[in-house]
């Protein structure tokens, strides 16, 4: 499922817009929110892919560390768990303290 960052509604993983708000996902959902504030952050020098224990071969396939420019798209295009794609980022930070 992914989450909309305009009105935290939920649509399915294959959803191009928010069920809710109609928000473009591919630029609004909270992982593509997530996405754009780590690439721009001076701080984040890569950002991981992580999935979970149960994922299925479309996310572990893309599990990992990328360079910024580099980094997939959530959801997983494929991903055939039953709750959809649970994949996530995580920074990986140059600097933790100002």
């Amino acid at each position: 499922m992914q989450t909309c960052s305009q009105c935290n509604a939920q649509s399915p993983d294959t959803a191009e817009y928010c069920a809710n708000c109609q928000a473009d996902l591919k630029e609004f959902s909270m992982t593509a929110v997530a996405r754009k504030e780590f690439v721009a952050n001076d701080r984040v020098r890569y950002v991981r892919v992580l999935i979970t224990n149960d994922a299925c071969p479309a996310c572990e396939a893309i599990e990992g560390t990328y360079e910024k420019d580099e980094v997939p798209s959530l959801p997983v295009e494929g991903c055939s768990h039953g709750n959809g794609c649970r994949c996530f980022y995580q920074p990986y930070l140059t600097t933790i303290f100002p």
